[in-house]
């Protein structure tokens, strides 16, 4: 059995900061949505993506995506016994609570923080996401908060 911890929020909240810190001091793999999103349009199917390939008992994994392409890239294969901290916009839902239970323990982390701060972080990181901010948002609201998350993460300086 594995230990799988599922982190999600906003987009610019912390979660790939936080998974960064977790993954160094706990040595566990660390596997970051935004890796495997298929385009500016795909955060829901990247949230079912987590619990269908990343989690799956068999041969997990996820196809790259190629953001310069506009395509998928290579596979990622994942070790199904290995420990994993897996982050992004759409990791914590149901289907992804039940796929990571199955594999072991789980803890579910929410980060948050003020949509201010969160929009310096995000266009600070990565200015070519401005002309998207509001698409994205648009498709964080419509997938909602997902399950519930065992701990809540706030995170105020920006």
């Amino acid at each position: 059995m594995s230990f799988t911890v599922l982190i999600d929020g906003p987009s610019g909240a912390g979660k790939t900061t936080l998974a960064n810190l977790m993954g160094r001091a706990l040595g566990m793999g660390v596997v970051h949505l935004d890796d495997f999103y298929p385009g500016w349009g795909g955060l829901a199917e990247g949230a079912r993506m987590v619990a269908e390939d990343v989690l799956r008992p068999r041969d997990p994994g996820y196809w790259r995506w190629d953001w310069k392409h506009d395509r998928h890239g290579e596979w990622v294969a994942l070790d199904p016994a290995a420990d994993l901290i897996v982050e992004g916009v759409g990791a914590l839902t149901g289907a992804s609570l039940r796929a990571a239970r199955a594999r072991g323990s789980v803890v579910a982390i929410r980060v948050v923080a003020p949509a201010g701060v969160r929009k310096r972080r995000a266009l600070a990181r990565d200015p070519g996401f401005a002309p998207y901010w509001d698409m994205w948002a648009a498709q964080e609201a419509r997938l909602g908060a997902g399950a519930d998350a065992d701990v809540t993460v706030t995170l105020m300086r920006g």
